[in-house]
Parts: structure tokens; sequence; C-alpha cells
């Protein structure tokens, strides 16, 4: 049997093509790894790579090789145990994943094929279903604006930003320094030179060397200059990314009775896309998760998403709750406050009132957007008509409804559009 490999020479990333290949012929089983994944990931860390596994039954690849064709008889030397139509037992062992206790059956298995898929491979495959097949990369951006900041000294720039203060503190240091040795045998020679004028006559050789001595000191001592061009010092300023404000994303949703599992996992999706959004947007984020039926609590992310409590529902239980952690927690001039509110609109009636008037007054003034999505596949239910008002008051407050998970997306990017001016 023949195997055909190709030596053809290619760039760096040589293996890019059967890469990309790979992943088209086994999307399938690629995407069914995915969703594993993120079932059991957490929010914050949904864009990393991730290691999948394929059983590598599914993977089997055609070979090229080369029969005789026909009937061929061939007689070898050296055989001495078998003949002609006798049968040969399979050789017993072979390779298992490793995993469970021995076996005295004779079947081989090989381990499964894993292999890692990178950060924009996986978040291609997770916006797949959602309908959004290139545009991660250039919807969920934001422009990065820079400022001017000192950045202590550079030895070269324009005149107007010469720092004078750190030029002639320089140009004492190098004075000093370069007639360090001048100066002191300077004081050294005048003091001789005065012990000795005690004592000898003026025209004695000792101080006429002395006083040549003196002269060219001082004469190298008035050659240094005063400010020398090494001595220029010059404010350097550098661009650094505009630090922005905090942000804190709140992260509200219905786990009433009414809410299936399905309703709650495209919840869980609507916020790992906000998510991704202002992670791009602000340096700092913070996620607060607040759960409500008829009372509402602020949980930890996996309570948030995997906890079976439920109930009725007083959705004012949770903007209560939400008023109280911004005003005592995130001080308006210091945060962002982002709010993405899901639920399936089943509300107690008289309550859906009570929640409207809470956001008009109360909430709203304190959040920078607030965006509700009502995930249900029928009519929208009366929580949904209470909030149609609050739009009018309040331009920073949108909503949309979800009906099926290819829905998130296209309902993600019209509630965070570019608004025109």
């Amino acid at each position: 049997m023949a195997h055909l490999i190709d030596r053809r020479l290619q760039g760096k990333n040589k293996s890019a093509g059967n890469r990309e290949r790979f992943l088209r012929r086994y999307k399938g089983q690629i995407k069914e790894a995915v969703a594993r994944a993120i079932k059991g990931r957490s929010i914050t860390d949904i864009e990393k790579g991730e290691k999948v596994s394929i059983p590598v039954k599914d993977i089997g690849e055609p070979t090229f090789g080369h029969a005789h064709g026909g009937v061929w008889e061939t007689v070898r030397p050296g055989n001495k145990e078998y003949q002609k139509g006798d049968q040969l037992q399979r050789p017993k062992g072979g390779n298992g994943p490793g995993k469970g206790k021995a076996s005295n059956s004779e079947e081989t298995s090989e381990d499964d094929f894993a292999f890692e898929l990178t950060r924009e491979e996986f978040m291609n495959y997770f916006f797949e279903d959602l309908e959004l097949p290139n545009l991660v990369k250039t919807q969920l951006t934001s422009l990065v604006e820079f400022k001017q900041q000192r950045a202590g000294y550079t030895i070269s720039g324009t005149p107007t930003n010469i720092h004078v203060l750190r030029s002639m503190r320089g140009a004492i240091g190098r004075r000093i320094a370069v007639g360090g040795n001048s100066r002191k045998r300077l004081r050294e020679a005048e003091a001789e030179l005065e012990e000795l004028q005690k004592t000898a006559f003026e025209d004695d050789h000792r101080i006429l060397a002395l006083k040549k001595e003196i002269h060219h000191l001082r004469t190298k001592l008035h050659a240094i200059p005063f400010l020398d061009p090494i001595d220029l010092r010059y404010a350097n300023r550098i661009k650094v990314p505009k630090p922005t404000s905090q942000a804190v994303m709140f992260c509200v949703m219905d786990v009433s009775g009414s809410m299936d599992q399905a309703k709650k996992d495209a919840a869980k999706r609507f916020f790992i896309l906000l998510y991704l959004f202002l992670e791009r947007a602000y340096e700092k984020i913070e996620v607060v998760f607040i759960r409500h039926h008829t009372q509402a609590t602020e949980v930890d992310e996996h309570e948030f998403f995997n906890s079976r409590e439920s109930g009725g529902t007083v959705v004012s239980s949770a903007l209560h709750l939400l008023n109280k952690v911004i005003t005592e927690r995130y001080s308006n001039s210091d945060w962002n406050v982002y709010v993405a509110q899901a639920s399936d609109g089943d509300n107690w009636d008289n309550d859906s009132i009570t929640c409207r008037e809470l956001l008009i007054n109360k909430i709203m003034p304190l959040v920078q957007y607030y965006a509700y999505v009502e995930i249900t596949d029928g009519e929208p239910q009366n929580l949904w008509y209470e909030y149609l008002q609050i739009a009018d008051h309040h331009s920073n407050f949108a909503m949309q409804k979800i009906e099926s998970p290819a829905d998130i997306y296209p309902v993600f990017r019209e509630l965070f559009k570019k608004q025109t001016k």
C-alpha cells in the first residue's frame, strides 16, 4: 500500500489550508463539542479557545493503494509452518482509551482525536446558529480614544517643549562631574601657594610652577560650557488609551415557573453578547446578577443560570433591588450602569404598573442604557405594554422581542446599534 505525501513548500502556517478543510468536514461534531462547552462555561470567559475531542471513528480518511489485481500465486522461502489455505489467528492486544478495567476481548480501539480551537474559531462556531457568520469582529468593537500624557523627558524635541528646570539641573550636574577633579586640584594648589608664599620669594620656581598650574586649571574650568546641547531635556508626551469610566452590567432574569430551560438558555446567550460588547468598550467591568420570581435576590453566576428555584412572578421586586444596589454601590458619577432584563413578560397585572413607575421615576435617570428583551413565541404579555410607555420618557430605554435563538443577535444588534446624530 502506498501513501501520497504533499511536500510542497508552504508559508509559516503551512497547515492552515488543511485545518480549514478539517473544520469544514467535521463541522457537525465540532458544533456539538462547542455546544457542550458553552453549557459549562462562565460568560466572562466564553470567548477563550476550547479543546475539542472527536471520536476517531468519525474521522476515517480514505487512502490510495496499489493492488495486484487478479489471482497471484507466490512462493516465499523459509516457510516451515504454513501451507496454502491455512488460516492465521488474529494477534492479541491493542491500544485503548486507558480507562476502565482490563478485558479479555480481542477487539482493538483507538483514542479520540483531540485538538485546540482558537478563540476566533470558537467564537465563529458559537455565533453561527445566531446567524452571525463574520460580524463578531466588526460589530462588537469600539473606537479607542487616546489622550496626551506626560511620560518623563526625552533628549530630542521641539524648542517649545524644552523643560528649562530639568535642563539646568542636568547642566549643573554635568559641570560638577566634568570639573570635579580640576576644582579639587585647584583648591589644593591655591593652599600650597599660600603656604609657600610665606617662606619663599616670588621668583621661586615652585611658586611660578604653582601659579602656572592654577592659571591652567582656572582656564580649564572656565572652558566648561554653562549649557551644552547634551544637557537639553524636552518634556515627553505619549498617547495612551483614554481611561473611560468603569462599567457595571446588571443581568436581571425572571426565573418564575413560566420561564422554561429554553428561555433561560436564550437569556444566557443574550447576556453573553452584552458582556462581550461592554468588555471591548471598558477596561474594567463588573457583572451583577439578579434573579427573581415573587422575590428578588442578588446571586452569583452559577446560581443565576443553574438554580431550579421558581415560583410566581413579581417583577417589581427585582427593580427595587436593582435601584438599591445602584444607589448604594455604584455612584452615577463613577460608573456607567447598564441593565439587561430578560423575561417572558408574564407578570402580576397590578405589578406591571408599579414596574413602569419605578423605571421612569427612579431607575432610568441612573443608568446609561436599559435593554429589555421579552422571550416568548406568542403575543406580548402585560409587562410589554407597560414598558412601551417608558420609551416616551427616556431615550436610553429599548425593548425587543425574542422568539427563537436565531433572533438573539439581530435583537442585540438592534438594541445596541449606533445612534444617528
